[in-house]
């Protein structure tokens, strides 16, 4: 019978296992609240609107923060159309 000997663990990877479990464990409390965060490729993502983050640039987003007040406009005009998560 062969034995497949499993590659020894590094301190860097659990260093890195720490981390993100470390970061699981944030999230998961922070369930229900609004979190901002840099992603690894420098994009704002906002944690706390649904299962995934809502991840833009910052260009997008300064689009769409312009548009603030259409989109409140927009809502308040659909409101009999657009359903609400509760």
């Amino acid at each position: 019978m062969v034995q497949i000997q499993k590659p020894m663990s590094t301190d860097a990877d659990h260093a890195e296992l720490a981390r993100l479990r470390a970061e699981n464990e944030l999230l998961k409390r922070q369930r229900g609240q609004m979190a901002l965060k840099v992603s690894e490729k420098g994009a704002l993502s906002v944690y706390g609107l649904g299962r995934f983050p809502v991840t833009l640039y910052r260009e997008q987003w300064e689009k769409l923060l312009a548009m603030a007040d259409e989109i409140r406009r927009f809502i308040q005009q659909n409101d009999h159309l657009l359903k609400k998560k509760e």
